[in-house]
């Protein structure tokens, strides 16, 4: 009896697996894969909101990831035209750097401790190189950023040129600004148009 049991189970269970695909499940199971793994810009644009309000970004540019990473909300951008990338982490109660560390004399070592901690063994910053010290406008401030040039290893990129930011938010922690490209395809006006959206 009980043999015969599970052979209805089974029977069972078969005709609703067939059933379910004949209507439409495997696209239905596959539509919700491929929204976890890509999902729209509307559901981007709500992660987010734990980094900013993105929402007033131009078209020229993509949110590709708005996701926790180690410990920190991050969004990653992208300038369509460019392929100049931009990243928001908010760091919360653990700082990576401070605005006070953008403006100092001896940012490029705060630079270099801050690359160790979050050193990857597939990347490798060598020959960082601060260049130029200025302010621009995010999250409804002037915040304070540095330009650098490095070399990466370990990537086909090589050398980089970009700047980094750190924008106080008062209670709400602070956000590490980043936005670098190819050495000779970096454009401040991108980075700047980019961080001024941000609120």
């Amino acid at each position: 009896m009980g043999c015969l049991k599970n052979i209805f189970r089974a029977v069972i269970l078969t005709l609703a697996v067939v059933g379910f695909l004949s209507l439409g499940g495997k696209e239905f199971v596959g539509g919700l894969i491929n929204n976890y793994f890509n999902p729209s810009k509307d559901v981007m644009l709500e992660r987010a909101k734990k980094v900013g309000d993105f929402s007033h970004i131009n078209d020229e540019f993509e949110i590709e990831k708005a996701a926790g990473i180690m410990g920190y909300n991050a969004v990653v951008a992208e300038h369509k035209a460019s392929g100049q990338k931009m990243f928001v982490v908010d760091s919360g109660d653990k700082p990576i750097l401070t605005a006070d560390d953008i403006k100092s004399e001896s940012v490029e070592d705060k630079l270099q401790k801050a690359l160790s901690k979050v050193k990857y063994q597939s990347i490798s910053v060598d020959e960082l190189r601060v260049t130029k010290h200025g302010t621009m406008h995010s999250y409804g401030k002037e915040v304070p950023y540095v330009k650098f040039e490095a070399k990466i290893k370990k990537l086909p990129i090589g050398d980089v040129g970009g700047i980094v930011s750190v924008a106080d938010m008062n209670d709400e922690g602070r956000r590490l600004l980043i936005s670098l490209n190819e050495k000779n395809k970096y454009s401040q006006l991108i980075s700047e148009e980019f961080f001024r959206k941000i609120k």
